[in-house]
């Protein structure tokens, strides 16, 4: 199976980081993925933002979505929504990332991801496990990944209590024999965030599933996919 390439927060090497922009471009290039990352509205939207406060907005938890919008991104373009979000990533893959999420906006999340025209396609992981525990019970067929930056003595039962069929690693604590456990418990591995073509091989090397990287024009050259 190739390698997926993943854009990390859209292209973002080229393109504001969880923007609509950086989304189209990671498109153009080819990726194979989008990763971003999401938040709850106080009145229930989920938007694509990677930190939990806007600067000289406030705290997004405790802001409305018409609260948020009323402040362009440095870009010029509004904090997207999920809903937006997708709808540029089309066919791809996209993995969204859930810095927090109220259990009382679950059903919200769900319903965007249910609502998508390829939800096969989607799936969340976390650095908060429980999170991610919660909305695959409630929706089985949605993809699960939790996020590690630590060496487990059993990642694999992290896995499998998170009920998480991907394992997101942080790049430079992957080794081979991580990547054969997670591959004989039949699940997969995505390395995070690698930019360099040196790591990039060498995570390839090893075997990995995915490469979530801020390049991903260089890597899908490096995998021999693009001039």
């Amino acid at each position: 199976m190739a390698i997926q390439v993943i854009a990390h927060r859209g292209a973002s090497a080229e393109a504001l980081e969880n923007s609509l922009a950086a989304f189209r471009r990671a498109v153009a290039l080819g990726a194979d993925g989008i990763e971003l990352d999401v938040h709850s509205t106080l009145d229930g939207a989920i938007v694509v933002h990677h930190d939990t406060v806007v600067p000289a907005v406030g705290p997004i938890p405790d802001r409305t979505l018409g609260q948020l919008r009323a402040r362009s991104l440095p870009n010029g373009e509004p904090i997207p929504t999920l809903e937006e979000a997708l709808h540029v990533a089309g066919p791809l893959d996209v993995w969204v990332e859930l810095k927090a999420l109220d259990p009382a906006h679950d059903s919200a999340l769900l319903a965007v991801l249910r609502r998508a025209a390829y939800p096969d396609r989607l799936a969340v992981h976390s650095f908060d496990h429980r999170i991610v525990q919660r909305l695959c019970v409630r929706h089985p067929e949605l993809r699960g990944g939790a996020l590690l930056s630590a060496h487990l003595m059993d990642p694999v039962r992290a896995l499998a209590d998170a009920h998480a069929s991907v394992l997101w690693q942080e790049w430079s604590m992957i080794d081979r024999r991580l990547v054969e456990q997670v591959h004989e418990s039949g699940r997969t591995i995505i390395a995070w965030t690698a930019d360099e073509a040196a790591d990039l091989m060498h995570l390839a090397d090893l075997g990995v599933d995915g490469l979530c990287t801020n390049r991903p024009d260089r890597a899908l050259h490096l995998l021999g996919r693009r001039p």
